[in-house]
């Protein structure tokens, strides 16, 4: 929002549910001003009851914005505006009145690590924008809680969207309704302005029936003011604003200050066969399996996986030093191709009822399909693909989009933790990180310390992915799976995360990095991964437990020869997933080297510098 909202409470829409004057003065002030710059036609409090979502999911199937997917109960389909696909991290920008508070300054070129605007061009992009962009359409009131109510770990915001397709996203996503605002009272919130850019009368004619605004698209963070602003986009990431703006860029720089951590990551429990278990938080980039690990279904006898986040998880040090951690969002908002019986067999069973698919392609008996979902069609059934076009296989191009998705309540998932909503949060042992790569890391390793481990996910780096707007498979940089998410400069970020091991009694979880993704010279996986990668943490399991079964390599600690449980596994070629060649660390170590120099410049910690110094050197005598 610009610096100064009107004072007035100039316009004319009509409330239709609720009532202005029993909300907390803040909330009713933020609506107030909001209505005044954007004048919608109607307001409408959301209460997040049952009634009023079977209402706004019937208004969107009357305004052809979703269809009714027969073959499942209570599950909806929407399709987009081809250009209203994925988040748009070039247009998501956030304003500090320093640039250096939002991103390292580069030594060249624009930073990799965010995207910084000023002040002055943020209000004139909110002048150019706001003003009226609400005409003829419904102002929604979305009170919302990140975490479970009154937990000490969550917290409250308020969503103001005209995208009915966003509050029945983010009943699913949140909590949401009259039990948050009765439980904000005056307290503080984060406050959230979306608008899909498209005042009534239109000008020209919705693609799909999807509202949106490419040209004029923007995703605005101001930290200081704890505001997120919105316009243009409709989809996810972009309008869903308790997601990734709230719960990773808002949350991280409220995370410094207060000393937690908000972070890109899922958070499973995994229970031996004696009763043991044990709590992991994973990051990972886009489509390197997070949900997949998240919801995974143990091969090994007598080992169970619970999920209790497959995205997001934020985490504070209790009086006892245990990193306690809590998955603040309410439902899975999962990418949809690739996940199958095979693959994912718990996603595939939560997505039955109470789902919003987006992107994803129908068959004609009123069902969903997408890439590697393997499930056979009948005889005679027809597709249709995202594009809302009829498919075939011999069209050469996919039939649900690659970031199509499921958003799906995570209470409905077969395996979630007993204690998923548990306020005090589940204890962390064992953090991991992980990318896509190809060739020269290997299968797990295991960081040399504290400050190691903080340098592994600084270095993190994995082949790019559909869910932003990259083409093709370059390895990027990927800092904690984080880039696209840092709520402020990430040299800072990195000190905050090293700052950790300065807490009086902290019990620091170990940390490891994974790579599923390995492949031999003929481009096949060495590993098979999904539910084999028990495997991979039954070792972990061990390392925490007891400490034994590994070797020290120049890059980290790997699993002594017969520690991988590996007994019913077949054929796997153990020493090409864990060879490490000098050639490719010495490349590794300068490149990541180079982005360090370039990135992060004299933003990079010391003890980061120091940790690549270490790791070159020890590479040098491999």
């Amino acid at each position: 929002m610009p610096p100064q909202l009107p004072n007035s409470t100039d316009f004319s829409a009509k409330v239709v549910q609720g009532n202005l004057e029993s909300l907390p003065k803040a909330v009713r002030e933020f609506v107030e001003s909001s209505a005044t710059i954007c004048q919608p036609e109607h307001i409408h409090i959301c209460d997040g009851s049952e009634d009023e979502n079977r209402r706004l999911l019937e208004l969107m199937e009357e305004q052809g914005a979703i269809k009714r997917l027969k073959k499942y109960d209570n599950c909806w389909l929407a399709l987009t505006d081809p250009r209203d696909v994925a988040r748009v991290e070039s247009k998501t920008v956030i304003i500090t009145k320093e640039q250096r508070d939002t991103v390292p300054i580069p030594k060249s070129g624009p930073s990799q690590l965010g995207c910084w605007m000023s002040e002055k061009d943020f209000e004139k992009a909110f002048e150019a924008r706001f003003p009226g962009c609400m005409k003829g359409r419904t102002m929604y009131v979305i009170p919302y809680s990140m975490g479970p109510l009154g937990s000490p770990l969550s917290k409250i915001g308020v969503e103001l969207t005209d995208s009915p397709y966003v509050v029945a996203s983010m009943r699913i996503m949140t909590r949401m309704g009259t039990a948050v605002l009765q439980a904000l009272g005056d307290g503080q919130f984060v406050k959230c302005l979306h608008s899909v850019g498209c005042p009534l009368p239109l000008k020209k004619p919705l693609i799909n029936n999807w509202a949106c605004n490419p040209e004029l698209t923007l995703i605005a963070h101001v930290p200081d003011r704890r505001e997120i602003v919105s316009f243009g986009s409709g989809y996810g990431g972009n309008s869903l604003l308790g997601k990734k703006c709230f719960a990773l860029r808002m949350a991280s720089r409220l995370a410094k200050e207060e000393g937690w951590l908000a972070e890109h990551m899922l958070i499973l429990g995994i229970t031996s066969p004696q009763g043991q278990k044990k709590y992991f938080a994973a990051a990972f980039p886009s489509a390197c399996g997070k949900t997949n690990l998240a919801m995974m279904n143990p091969t090994l006898p007598g080992w169970k996986v619970e999920c209790v986040g497959d995205d997001i998880a934020w985490m504070k040090f209790d009086q006892q030093g245990n990193l306690r951690a809590i998955n603040p969002e309410n439902g899975f908002f999962g990418v949809a191709p690739g996940t199958s019986v095979k693959t994912n067999l718990n996603a595939i069973k939560t997505i039955q009822r109470n789902t919003i698919f987006t992107n994803v392609a129908e068959t004609s008996d009123g069902g969903v399909y997408w890439e590697g979902l393997d499930q056979p069609l009948a005889v005679g059934t027809k597709v249709t693909s995202w594009r809302n076009k009829e498919w075939s296989p011999a069209d050469g191009e996919p039939c649900a989009h690659p970031n199509s998705r499921f958003c799906t309540p995570a209470k409905q998932c077969p395996i979630i933790d007993p204690a998923w909503e548990s306020p005090e949060g589940v204890p962390i042992e064992g953090i991991i990180f992980g990318g896509r790569r190809p060739e020269g890391v290997p299968l797990v390793y295991e960081a040399l310390s504290w400050q190691h481990g903080v340098f592994v996910g600084a270095a993190m780096r994995s082949e790019a992915t559909a869910a932003a707007e990259h083409k093709g498979k370059v390895i990027m940089h990927d800092p904690f799976a984080m880039r696209p998410f840092f709520g402020y400069n990430f040299g800072q970020y990195l000190a905050h995360w090293l700052s950790m091991a300065q807490r009086p009694g902290a019990k620091l979880p170990k940390i490891f990095h994974v790579n599923w993704f390995r492949k031999d010279k003929e481009g096949k996986f060495l590993w098979p991964g999904f539910g084999e990668n028990s495997r991979v943490l039954e070792w972990m399991f061990r390392r925490i437990s007891r400490g034994d079964g590994a070797k020290l390599t120049p890059i980290g600690y790997v699993p002594e020869e017969n520690a991988l449980n590996l007994q019913g596994l077949g054929q796997v070629n153990v020493k090409e997933l864990f060879h490490l060649s000098k050639e490719f660390w010495e490349k590794e170590v300068a490149d990541i080297q180079k982005y360090f120099q370039e990135q992060v410049n004299a933003d990079l910690p010391k003890a980061i510098q120091s940790e690549l110094l270490a790791l070159k050197q020890r590479i040098s005598q491999m």
